[in-house]
This record gives C-alpha cells, sequence and structure tokens, in this order.
C-alpha cells in the first residue's frame, strides 16, 4: 500500500512537472516551450491558466505596458492627457487595458481554433534558420495536431480588435487608425520578443560568463 502510495505521488508529481514545463512564460518574451519539452496541444483549464499568467500574475505585461507609455509620453500623445505623473499613469492604464483586452481576445480566438499560443523555439541550428524560424512564429502558428501550421488569425484579430476598442477611452483618435497600431505593435513586439526567446539561453551564458570574468 504504502509502494502504491509512493508511486502514485511520484507519478503526479512528474505530471506536474511535465504540465508546467508546457506553461512557461517569461517576463521579457511571454509564452514559450523549451526546446528539450515535447510540444503538446494545451486543454482548456491550461489555456485559462496560461492567460492568467500572461495578463496578471507575471511581470512581463507590466514592463511592455510601461516601455510603450514611456514612447507615448515623449511623443505626447494624446495630447490630451498632458504630460507629468497623471499624464503617465494614464497612458500606462491605457496600455495595460489595451494588452489585457487583447490577451482575451487571442486566448478566445485560439481556443476556439484550437490554435498553439505559445513560442516554440527551433529545433534547427545557425543563425540564420533560427531567425527565420522566430520571426515567422509571430505570423504563423500550429493547429491542434501542433504540426500543421495556420495563419495567426486569432493572435491578428486579438490586436485588431483591442485597438479600436482603446479608441473609446483615447481621446481624438479614430476606430480604425487605433486597430491598425495595434496590428503594427503586435508585428514589431512579436518579432522582437521570439528573437529574445529562441535565443535567450545563449543570450543568458554569455552574460553569465561575462559577469563572471574577472576584470
Amino acid at each position: 500500500m504504502l509502494v502504491l502510495q509512493g508511486w502514485s505521488q511520484e507519478k503526479a508529481t512528474d505530471l506536474g512537472a511535465a504540465s508546467n514545463e508546457q506553461l512557461n512564460v517569461h517576463w521579457a518574451y511571454g509564452a514559450y516551450v523549451p526546446k528539450e519539452a515535447r510540444l503538446e496541444s494545451l486543454t482548456g483549464h491550461q489555456r485559462a491558466k496560461l492567460f492568467v499568467r500572461q495578463t496578471f500574475t507575471t511581470p512581463g505585461i507590466y514592463i511592455k505596458s510601461a516601455f510603450l507609455s514611456l514612447i507615448d509620453q515623449a511623443s505626447g500623445k494624446p495630447y490630451e492627457w498632458g504630460g507629468g505623473l497623471e499624464g503617465y499613469e494614464r497612458r500606462m492604464a491605457s496600455n495595460y487595458g489595451r494588452s489585457s483586452i487583447q490577451n482575451v481576445f487571442s486566448t478566445t480566438g485560439n481556443a476556439a481554433l484550437q490554435y498553439e499560443p505559445r513560442y516554440d523555439r527551433c529545433h534547427c541550428l545557425g543563425l540564420g534558420p533560427r531567425t527565420k524560424h522566430a520571426l515567422l512564429r509571430n505570423f504563423l502558428t500550429y493547429n491542434q495536431t501542433e504540426s500543421e501550421l495556420r495563419p495567426q488569425f486569432a493572435l491578428y484579430g486579438a490586436a485588431l480588435g483591442a485597438g479600436m476598442l482603446s479608441s473609446v477611452w483615447r481621446p481624438q483618435t479614430k476606430l480604425w487608425t487605433e486597430g491598425y497600431h495595434g496590428v503594427v505593435t503586435q508585428a514589431e513586439f512579436g518579432m522582437l520578443s521570439n528573437w529574445i526567446g529562441e535565443f535567450a539561453p545563449e543570450i543568458g551564458r554569455k552574460l553569465k560568463l561575462a559577469s563572471a570574468s574577472p576584470r
């Protein structure tokens, strides 16, 4: 009996570890699957858990919102929100709200289509092939087979919809202009974050070596 209980606990631990491998969210480049892990189609519960991590409990969305708000603050957009701390807080709330809404739309769309919402690191070698994989994965994703590529309909539909919706609270903005801005922002940040996510292990090792080397 004790042996069976021990085996059951060990099996549950292994399953928990395997599940966590499928739900990694990095603060700099978002949801990803490690190269050594098998890419598995997510359940509805896993998709919901990933949404919570991406939207609330991982600092990446807050860092992205803060960075975009700095750009808006420097360019004075929207002008009606003024400058200073109060203006920055409004821009921060606006950018976080738009990103959160985009996550809601993309999670719902990907779940309906059974599309893959995570970045999978390339099993290829070389700077060129890996860069190509990282950039293309911002526009293509797998369906439920985890082998057949499909256009990122849910991701870019969500970016368009969230951008258009943000025109409700952003003064002097047009519906389609904000939608277009959301799509462009997704394309730019998506390609950058995928590239960082692809080469993150190498970047981390080089930074460690640089910090450990004598000066």
